[in-house]
């Protein structure tokens, strides 16, 4: 097993703040309403939990309602028919998933902060295994796994990871795509008017500027208004769970080394809802009592993928069928995963 460096907190914070630097102001406004305002001590369990809660709620937030605008606008424009029609080309020979998937790398999201911009790309007519294969890798190949695996684990180990999710992501749209389930994204996502349209209701002239501004925004917050109340939701759940689940019940069941703990991992990492510099501790501690390699990555891949925050949000946009087939395929990704590193290493 590759020796595990010890990291210190402060570098872990040092390094989570410098990884998210563009969503420091709105840590900065958190910290100052639930330590500063309201008066929560920091460390404690419902200090952690609320601020957590006021930090994702406004990021995933403002997030929406950026994306969403970006998103209305592009739909407008571009002739989203000639785009699904130049993505789904048979001689792209996967590079167009390969795309989707760097994107999602280079994206700082966690699994929940990914789904505007799938909102996005979904509403402006993306194929759907193009917008999985994002949704897919933008939390899976992150920061961690890009920055702090090379000094904890070792090159080989992070190059191998980071391949493998590239390829998970790639395979998982590629089987979504082949499985035709657009009929369970919920349709009033699919459902904007074109720049012809928009001219034509407007007795075939240009819209005037102030009118176009108006439409845009409507179209952008329509969207928005249907999800942020899944977002509260789901970021509730998560807050609870990260302030009051102790990381030593997680420690005391994954440091076992029987072939039933890398889906154990999975399981007990499902319901957390955290980024993936804030994990690395427990990754620590696990591989430091024992634990084998691949059961730790399985744990952690599973809490910055698969989320129950993230479930609540993705129902509200997708039927239960393809939420499941989503969930299905990340999970079985995952547990390959583990069981290939816990072989090789």
């Amino acid at each position: 097993m590759p020796v595990v460096k010890i990291v210190s907190r402060d570098v872990l914070a040092a390094a989570n703040v410098k990884i998210m630097s563009i969503f420091y102001p709105i840590q900065s406004l958190a910290d100052f309403i639930s330590y500063g305002l309201i008066g929560l001590a920091k460390g404690s369990y419902f200090g952690s939990a609320v601020n957590f809660f006021i930090y994702d709620t406004i990021k995933i937030g403002l997030l929406l309602v950026i994306i969403n605008y970006i998103m209305a606008i592009t739909r407008y424009y571009f002739p989203m028919e000639r785009a699904r029609e130049i993505l789904t080309k048979k001689r792209w020979f996967g590079l167009n998933y390969l795309m989707a998937a760097a994107l999602g790398i280079v994206t700082p999201f966690c699994s929940c902060s990914s789904i505007p911009l799938f909102i996005g790309f979904t509403g402006a007519g993306i194929p759907l295994g193009i917008t999985f294969a994002f949704l897919i890798s933008s939390p899976l190949i992150n920061e961690s796994s890009l920055y702090l695996f090379p000094a904890l684990f070792g090159l080989k180990v992070t190059v191998i990871y980071n391949l493998f999710g590239l390829a998970v992501a790639i395979a998982g749209g590629m089987l979504i795509q082949k499985l035709n389930v657009e009929k369970y994204i919920i349709p009033e996502l699919l459902k904007f008017k074109s720049k012809a349209q928009m001219e034509a209701e407007n007795g075939g002239n240009n819209l005037p500027f102030k009118k176009l501004v108006s439409y845009l925004w409507k179209d952008g917050m329509k969207i928005t208004r249907q999800i942020f109340p899944y977002v509260v939701l789901g970021v509730g759940v998560g807050a609870f769970i990260h302030g009051f689940i102790p990381s030593s019940l997680i420690e005391h069941y994954l440091s076992a080394k029987d072939w039933w703990t890398v889906p154990l991992a999975v399981i007990l990492g499902v319901p957390i809802y955290a980024n993936s510099v804030s994990v690395i501790p427990v990754m620590q501690a696990l591989v430091g009592k024992g634990a084998p390699l691949g059961t730790v990555l399985a744990f952690m891949t599973a809490i910055v993928t698969l989320s129950l925050p993230e479930a609540l949000i993705l129902k509200k946009v997708m039927r239960w069928q393809l939420l499941a087939i989503f969930f299905g395929i990340t999970t079985i990704g995952i547990i390959i995963m583990g069981y290939l590193f816990n072989i090789i290493f």
